[in-house]
């Protein structure tokens, strides 16, 4: 049985809205009494959940409510949630930034912590005195510093500015200096949050890579919360999902993407009987409703670049006797209303004749092909070139990083709108 390192039981933390401290010297009495006697009674534990789409009428919101998991010692566990969620809060808890308002945090071993641009860094100081800051921080002597400080500044790439006061490194800089670090003085858990976004694309494969190697050969146990699903896939094997400051899931990686790009899918499916106004056609069948499953049909309302999706037309014929040559399309746009692709079942030597009072038209793509960005959806029924039934923007698809081409490498906007499945080879 492996070592349980991370215990989180019962963490809640409450933040008072537009209030930096507490307001009244009783509330500070109320806090002291609470961390020394740990009884919950003498909190005030009023306040909203953490839902940034509702308006809230408390002075106080739960940025983490009643969360509860247990990470094991080489555990490489990815934190994922939506913007909000509670991650970065989590991870200052996990980083002894901050302090949960309930709950108790048991951590065996050294943590080192990447969570922000320069965080743990003296900006008057070197680049090669912060480096000896942080080693006496984790509780290493001079000498096991000075052995490792050259892999420390090769692996960073600040060889010129190592002598150089930090407060002058640019933030690519900041975080390779800081992420270097936090690996090569051998922490027992490493806890990184989003801030490698900042780094060069090669600089994020260089990391992943370092990552895995300490997990895999010294056992190391690492946190890692990122929005790339990508990343997070390539390199964790347990994945912990929040919602709204709640625990949603927790256990093996692949499932907890599928929770967390299932998340509030309702908010991503069309029913489109609610506005009729953007509706043209002669209406003899009509489509009722819109949904985005993945593969084993499991709604979801994020696609990572690569996720192989089924968009699933739902449509009423009010003629099932009659005879038609129908064709159904899909046209794909971006969200300045300019068309970028279409498809349409002709396309596939498939024209519909005789359709039943109530059904389904399944439209499957293998390896989602487009960027990260969203997109709009519109559909058309048309019989021998007059439309039956039609709409414009009738469902966003939200496009996140994916690993499109199965190397762990994330493929930004900026590659253009398509990826393609293309392949190089190289003769003499």
């Amino acid at each position: 049985m492996k070592e349980v390192v991370i215990k989180v039981e019962d963490v809640s933390k409450r933040y008072r809205l537009g209030v930096v401290g507490s307001k009244t010297v009783k509330e500070d009495l109320k806090k002291g009494f609470y961390k020394i006697f740990k009884n919950q009674d003498t909190l005030n534990l009023e306040g909203d959940e953490n839902d940034r789409s509702k308006v809230t009428s408390s002075k106080y919101v739960w940025s983490l409510k009643d969360v509860n998991f247990e990470i094991e010692k080489g555990d490489v566990v990815g934190v994922i949630g939506r913007n909000g969620a509670g991650k970065s809060t989590l991870l200052k808890i996990l980083s002894r930034i901050t302090s949960p308002t309930s709950g108790f945090v048991k951590i065996k071993g050294k943590v080192a912590s990447l969570l922000e641009v320069g965080t743990g860094f003296h900006p008057e100081l070197t680049g090669r005195e912060n480096i000896y800051l942080n080693g006496s921080i984790l509780g290493m002597s001079k000498l096991e510093i000075s052995n490792k400080i050259n892999d420390i500044i090769e692996f960073a790439e600040v060889q010129k500015y190592v002598d150089t006061p930090v407060k002058r490194y640019s933030s690519g800089m900041y975080v390779r200096l800081a992420f270097s670090i936090a690996a090569h003085l051998e922490p027992d858990i490493l806890i990184i949050d989003e801030v490698l976004a900042v780094g060069d694309a090669s600089f994020q494969k260089k990391c992943m890579d370092k990552m895995k190697e300490i997990s895999g050969k010294d056992g190391r146990t690492i946190l890692f919360v990122s929005h790339s699903m990508a990343s997070i896939q390539n390199l964790c094997t347990k994945g912990i999902v929040l919602n709204n400051g709640k625990v949603q899931f927790v256990g093996p990686m692949q499932d907890a993407v599928t929770k967390y790009l299932s998340q509030d899918n309702s908010t991503r499916t069309s029913n489109l009987g609610f506005d009729d106004s953007n509706r043209i056609g002669s209406g003899e069948i009509v489509i009722t409703s819109i949904k985005l499953t993945d593969y084993n049909d499991n709604l979801i309302n994020l696609i990572p670049s690569g996720q192989s999706i089924k968009i699933v037309l739902k449509y009423h014929n009010k003629f099932p006797d009659k005879k038609y040559s129908l064709v159904a399309g899909i046209v794909f746009k971006t969200q300045l209303d300019v068309p970028i692709s279409l498809h349409h079942t002709r396309l596939n030597n498939q024209v519909y004749e005789y359709l039943p009072e109530e059904g389904e038209f399944v439209f499957s793509i293998d390896n989602f092909p487009f960027v990260p960005s969203k997109y709009l959806l519109d559909y058309s029924l048309v019989n021998h070139g007059i439309i039956i039934d039609s709409m414009k923007s009738q469902l966003e698809l939200d496009v996140i990083e994916g690993d499109f081409y199965g190397n762990g490498e994330v493929v930004p906007s900026s590659h253009g709108v398509f990826l393609l499945n293309a392949s190089w080879t190289k003769k003499k």
